[in-house]
């Protein structure tokens, strides 16, 4: 990843941990918490060492698939939110690949 990727990446995650969390996620909404948790626990890893490790990478694979399964039955009004999440892990993850 470039630098200049590194500081886009920088930039969303920042306009994400800025966000309020989303309102009437119903059932989902403790496991989406821990996913947005646990995601960028791996970012914030990233952006601070400049590296995954493996153990890292496995779990970041394994939340996004788990964020996609749930995601699909969100609201319109709540869909953003994760959508940024995602985006920020596959992108991530794109120089893991």
């Amino acid at each position: 990843m470039t630098d200049s990727d590194r500081e886009k990446l920088d930039e969303i995650w920042q306009v994400h941990q800025s966000a309020d969390w989303p309102e009437g996620l119903g059932s989902d909404e403790g496991q989406l918490m821990t996913l947005d948790t646990v995601i960028g626990g791996c970012l914030t890893y990233y952006l601070d060492e400049q590296h995954l490790d493996e153990p890292r990478i496995e779990i970041l694979r394994d939340c996004l698939a788990e964020l996609e399964s749930i995601v699909q039955d969100l609201s319109e009004a709540n869909i953003e939110y994760f959508r940024r999440l995602r985006f920020l892990g596959v992108t991530l993850l794109q120089d893991f690949s």
